[in-house]
């Protein structure tokens, strides 16, 4: 057994205290990123799962394998489904949303890609009926203060071309603002509490997207490898 099934096997689901509308289930990279993802959410309504490692490729597996995952059945579990594998599964009743919120790096878009195989493989409809999210984390931020007026302000890069030109921006006029504070991505438990509350959990200011009958095929195309349709046959 695999370190990273090992692993899975003791991760626990940081239950919300509501299901149904409006719940949210945020599905995360490691233990690090759910206690801190955990420790900024609304408790009433928002969960969080931890994904060890990067899961077993549910398209390309046999549902027996997929079924013995811990991460699948514990996955099944928080949203409701009677069965791991069952491809006749509906909108999960329990959370509204699934909130995919990963590292934007190559891994963070591996493990992304992998647990939406399984839910388009196992249960199709909570993606077309727009169930599904990708969360964007931020790259980089600064926290600059305008010299004439004191406002402070925090802006948010969400690739290394915005990195880049917030840097710029910031060096061009040092006359008009000044950087107070710098981040750089390494993780999201390495963000500042309020950042990662204002850019990834708050639904009224974080960014997310839902993800598409287009995406979706993107991910099989890219991921899945041959051997079954994007309907999961």
């Amino acid at each position: 057994m695999s370190l990273a099934r090992r692993s899975q096997a003791g991760v626990t689901l940081i239950e919300s205290q509501r299901h149904g509308a409006g719940c949210e289930l945020f599905l995360v990279e490691g233990e690090s990123a759910a206690g801190a993802v955990a420790a900024v959410r609304d408790a009433r309504t928002q969960a969080v799962l931890a994904c060890q490692g990067k899961p077993l490729n549910a398209w390309r597996a046999t549902p027996a394998r997929v079924a013995a995952y811990p991460l699948y059945p514990q996955l099944a579990s928080a949203l409701g489904w009677s069965s791991v594998v069952d491809s006749s599964a509906t909108a999960a009743p329990r959370f509204e949303r699934v909130m995919l919120l990963l590292d934007p790096d190559a891994d963070g878009i591996h493990i992304g890609a992998l647990l939406l195989l399984y839910m388009q493989r196992f249960a199709p409809a909570l993606i077309a009926q727009g169930h599904v999210f990708m969360v964007r984390a931020p790259l980089a931020g600064l926290r600059v203060v305008t010299r004439d007026t004191g406002e402070v302000e925090d802006v948010w890069a969400y690739s290394p071309e915005q990195a880049r030109a917030l840097r710029q921006r910031a060096a061009a006029a040092p006359e008009r603002w000044a950087v107070l504070r710098e981040w750089g991505f390494r993780g999201l438990a390495s963000l500042p509490p309020e950042m990662l509350r204002e850019t990834c959990v708050d639904a009224a200011t974080r960014r997310a997207d839902v993800v598409t009958a287009a995406q979706m095929q993107a991910v099989v195309d890219v991921f899945g490898g041959a051997g079954r349709t994007s309907s999961g046959r």
